[in-house]
């Protein structure tokens, strides 16, 4: 059995990665109803606003999901921790910062914890803290990026092959296919974000879902590098505004306002693309329909196996050639 499917109880090792301010109840349900892992995701939100999403989620689906905590990011971590306890999440997510400190307290609990890391000093930092679960995340990826900037096709198959714990690749995969490529590269399964939100149930702005359909594979641009703090996000107004800005010299601090939780929520609940911003990974390339969750998540998988055997074929073939 896939290792990831075990860990988690979980039919698909296909995981919604946490979208801070906007995460959604009902996408996250649909992802677990779907039989891979839905997540909520904390971002600055109060322990109060986390409650609700967590309490409407478990109305919409009796599944396991999971909470993303990006320590970094949230005001009020040790709450949210005995928040997620208080209400039994199956799963945590612990992302943007040392997770080392929490995960004790989430295992005497019975509680998976799953880590992002970006780079192997990361993930065998991770492994050594306890984690039972990595999510090796490519700079292709929307929103939040290490400053490493390693692609996922070289980090995955670095990180399988310094730790003893399963790993999903994330950053970059959106269909069967790499699904598949990641099982090669030594994956026991993906995580994503963007491709979910080109779904029917995913409950954002008709404008946000237009633009990743109309984006092709360089139309999301990297902002912060000048001030450390790497994002990935759509190409629309608000981000050329955003480099222009950058260009002309920003702290970190108006740079963080400038990308705040709130400028997400504007940009991708409200679709106001002046004032707001979009986060997007490189897989808008790929992205030319709105499916529902089922669809996509059960098309991934069949597309993944027939990809494999595909693949297998090849191979069998070369051999052939090189034994005759």
């Amino acid at each position: 059995m896939n290792p990831v499917c075990h860990l988690l109880n979980i039919q698909y090792p296909i995981v919604l990665g946490g979208m801070g301010n906007i995460s959604s109840p009902e996408l996250t349900a649909a992802v677990s109803e779907a039989g891979g892992l839905g997540t909520i995701g904390c971002g600055t939100m109060s322990p109060e606003e986390v409650e609700m999403k967590i309490t409407k989620t478990k109305k919409l689906t009796n599944k396991p999901f999971a909470v993303n905590i990006a320590m970094a990011v949230a005001p009020n971590v040790e709450r949210l921790i005995d928040l997620v306890i208080d209400l039994q999440v199956p799963v945590v997510s612990l992302s943007a910062g040392n997770p080392a400190p929490y995960i004790p307290k989430l295992h005497e609990q019975g509680i998976k914890v799953m880590t992002l890391v970006a780079s192997v000093k990361h993930a065998k930092k991770a492994e050594e803290a306890g984690a039972d679960l990595l999510v090796a995340e490519g700079y292709e990826a929307a929103g939040i990026n290490s400053n490493l900037e390693l692609t996922t096709f070289t980090l995955v198959p670095q990180i399988v092959r310094n730790v003893n714990v399963p790993v999903l690749a994330a950053g970059g995969v959106g269909d069967g296919k790499g699904l598949a490529a990641t099982l090669m590269l030594g994956a026991s399964g993906v995580q994503m974000g963007t491709r979910f939100i080109a779904t029917q149930e995913a409950p954002f702005h008709t404008h946000y879902k237009e633009k990743i359909l109309e984006a092709n594979g360089t139309g999301t641009t990297i902002v912060g590098r000048t001030v450390g703090q790497v994002r990935r996000i759509l190409n629309t107004e608000y981000a050329k505004k955003l480099t222009d800005l950058e260009k002309s010299g920003l702290t970190v601090e108006e740079y963080r306002q400038l990308t705040s939780e709130e400028l997400h929520c504007k940009g991708a609940l409200e679709g106001d693309l002046e004032n707001g911003f979009l986060n997007s990974g490189q897989i808008t390339g790929l992205i030319e329909d709105i499916p529902t969750v089922r669809e996509l998540v059960e098309g991934m998988v069949q597309e993944a196996s027939s990809q494999v055997e595909h693949s297998r074929q090849q191979l069998t073939f070369l051999n052939d050639q090189y034994n005759y």
